[in-house]
C-alpha cells in the first residue's frame, strides 16, 4: 500500500479526532469514530485484495445502498430484488469483464421494467420501472472502484476529505446558498470541498485533470442528487444504522458522482 496514503490518512484522522473530542460535541465524535472505522476497513481490504477488494467493496456498498434507495422510493419487493441484484452485479462484472458494464446499461431499461411487466401493472408500472432504472444507473459507478485501478482508493480518500472540507468551508466562508434542494449547502462549502479534495489528490500523487474535475464538480453534485431524492421521498436520511451519518447512501452520495465523472473522463 502507498505509505504516503497511510501517513496522510493517519494525520487527517488524528487531527480530526483531536478536534472532534475537543469540541465536546457527541455527534462529531460519533462521526469521527464511524469515519475512522470505515477508512480503516477500506484500506485493509484494498491492501490485502487489491482490485478484487475494490470489487467486493463496490458490490457490498451497492447492495446496501440499493436496499436504502428501495425503501426511500417505496419500491415493491420484486423491484427491490431486481435493483439489489443488478447493482451488486455491476462491480463484480467489472472485475472479470471490464468492458461489460457499459454494455449492460443498454439492457438496463428492460431489466428495470421486468417486475412491473410481470405484474402487469398498468397503473404504476412506469413509475416503478423509472425508479429502478434510476437506482441502477445511480449505483453503477461503484464499478469505478475496479475500473479506475490504483487511482480508486486515493480518489475515494479525496472525496472523504472534500466532504469534511465542505463542512468547514461552509462554516467559515458561508456565502450564498448552493441550491434549494439542500439549503444548508453554500458556495463557501463548494470552495472548501474543492480545496480539500485537490490538496489530497496532490499529496497522494494522483492529481490529474480528469480526477480534479471529478472531485471539484462531482462532490457537490452528488450531494445534491441525493438531496433531491430524499426531498421527493420527504425523509431526512436514507437510513439510521450508521452512527452520526444516517445511512450508507448518505455517506457515499458524493463518491458516486465523482466516480461517474472520473470514469467518463479517464
Amino acid at each position: 500500500m502507498n505509505v504516503v496514503l497511510v501517513y496522510w490518512m493517519a494525520g487527517l484522522l488524528g487531527a480530526g479526532g483531536i478536534g472532534a473530542f475537543a469540541s465536546r460535541h457527541a455527534e462529531l465524535r460519533r462521526r469521527w469514530l464511524t469515519r475512522t472505522a470505515a477508512i480503516a476497513a477500506v484500506l485493509v481490504v484494498a491492501s490485502a485484495l487489491g482490485t478484487t477488494g475494490g470489487a467486493l467493496l463496490g458490490a457490498g456498498c451497492a447492495a446496501v445502498c440499493a436496499l436504502e434507495y428501495g425503501r426511500l422510493v417505496r419500491l415493491p419487493s420484486p423491484d427491490r430484488l431486481v435493483l439489489v441484484a443488478g447493482a451488486t452485479a455491476v462491480p463484480l462484472v467489472a472485475l472479470f469483464a471490464p468492458g461489460m458494464p457499459g454494455r449492460l446499461a443498454v439492457g438496463a431499461v428492460l431489466v428495470a421494467a421486468l417486475p412491473a411487466l410481470l405484474a402487469q401493472d398498468a397503473r404504476g408500472g412506469g413509475r416503478r420501472a423509472g425508479a429502478v432504472l434510476f437506482g441502477l444507473l445511480w449505483l453503477a459507478p461503484f464499478a469505478g472502484l475496479v475500473l479506475l485501478g490504483p487511482a480508486a482508493v486515493p480518489l475515494a480518500v479525496a472525496v472523504g476529505v472534500a466532504d469534511v472540507a465542505a463542512w468547514c468551508g461552509g462554516r467559515l466562508l458561508r456565502g450564498p446558498g448552493l441550491s434549494r434542494l439542500s439549503p444548508a449547502k453554500t458556495w463557501g462549502g463548494v470552495v472548501g470541498s474543492a480545496v480539500g479534495g485537490l490538496a489530497t489528490l496532490a499529496a497522494l500523487g494522483h492529481l490529474s485533470w480528469p480526477l480534479a474535475v471529478a472531485v471539484v464538480v462531482g462532490a457537490p453534485l452528488g450531494d445534491l442528487v441525493e438531496s433531491m431524492v430524499k426531498r421527493t421521498a420527504a425523509v431526512k436520511d436514507a437510513g439510521s444504522w450508521l452512527p452520526g451519518f444516517g445511512g450508507l447512501l448518505d455517506r457515499v452520495d458524493s463518491l458516486l458522482a465523482v466516480l461517474a465523472i472520473a470514469l467518463m473522463l479517464s
